[in-house]
């Protein structure tokens, strides 16, 4: 099968495709053939081993021989192991690999019990791919952490991103009155997403408006610490999806000591209850892929290189013929 492999930490240009043997499932796994991929901001992040603790999960000097990444995919089953009865030969599925990675090529194994679920009968591969990642961080975030009600008001900063644009549509189906933060650009696109309010973060800061909020969803890592805090009604939940460096992480659990507003952040977990529970969102016409830019597996490097500019609107999505 044909795979980019990420050769060694820093530039895209350490991405080569590579001819590689398929892999074969074992007993409680299924193969995938992929049909379309994804390139994230966390894939970047990883290509970069930036933080530096990405190390020590992919290697201390270079990643591990044959790395694969790519988290999310679309495809059709086509091999499993004597044990799987959950699949079959020939379902369409979308899945979340997760610390798996490996998504980036033509095949891949995953167990039975993975984040695997049948295709919504509604999108395109290429839109049921850019799904899992962004869609289950943001439904981990405001449904399990941030506990979102009918009626809260929730901001979400850096709306028009893959988790931004999925924080909006999921924020607004569990009622919130949703305030999305964006560029001039996106401004039309988070919007349409059922956005109640936008905000430019070229033209205002929000945190100096006097408005406060239930909720405060930062989907980058980039809004100012001590502004969200001022702008959170008491027992709000600040919510800090890129939540990696050490002096954030002790701020906000001491802000979470000492006072009535909670700082929240992690690592989501994809899980295949989540996306069965987004397949059927999107098959209500709830929920909705947003895709910026497609490119073949071949370019891969390219996609990087993208989003990496750190400007994409939602997803970039990679085909495989």
């Amino acid at each position: 099968m044909e795979a980019i492999v990420c050769t060694k930490y820093g530039s895209s240009k350490g991405m080569q495709l590579k001819e590689l043997a398929t892999p074969q499932p074992k007993d409680n796994e299924v193969l995938i053939q992929i049909h379309a991929t994804t390139v994230t901001s966390a894939d970047v992040r990883l290509r970069k081993a930036d933080p530096f603790p990405v190390r020590l999960f992919y290697g201390l000097l270079k990643p591990k021989k044959n790395t694969i990444l790519g988290s999310e995919l679309a495809g059709k089953i086509v091999a499993v192991g004597q044990q799987v009865q959950r699949f079959q030969v020939g379902d369409p599925v979308f899945a979340g690999t997760g610390m798996h990675l490996s998504a980036n090529a033509e095949y891949v194994c995953l167990p039975e019990d993975a984040a695997i679920a049948i295709k919504p009968h509604n999108l395109t591969d290429q839109e049921a791919a850019a799904i899992p990642f962004g869609s289950t961080t943001a439904l981990m975030f405001l449904r399990d952490k941030g506990k979102v009600q009918r009626g809260d008001e929730v901001l979400i900063y850096g709306a028009s991103g893959s988790l931004g644009t999925a924080a909006v549509q999921l924020a607004k189906f569990f009622g919130a009155t949703v305030t999305g933060v964006c560029s001039t650009a996106n401004l039309q696109l988070v919007k349409s997403l059922g956005a109640d309010h936008v905000i430019d973060y070229t033209q205002e800061d929000f945190t100096q408006s006097g408005k406060t909020y239930h909720i405060i969803f930062d989907t980058t890592g980039k809004s100012s610490f001590s502004g969200c805090l001022r702008s959170l009604k008491d027992h709000g939940r600040y919510l800090r999806a890129v939540h990696i460096n050490p002096w954030p992480i002790l701020r906000g659990l001491w802000t979470s000591m000492t006072s009535t507003k909670q700082v929240i952040g992690g690592v989501a977990i994809e899980r295949q209850a989540d996306l069965i529970f987004l397949k059927e969102l999107i098959e209500l016409g709830k929920l909705k892929a947003v895709i910026d830019r497609c490119y073949p597996l071949e370019q891969t490097a390219e996609a990087h290189r993208y989003v990496e500019q750190g400007h994409k609107r939602g997803n970039v999505v990679i085909t495989i013929k």
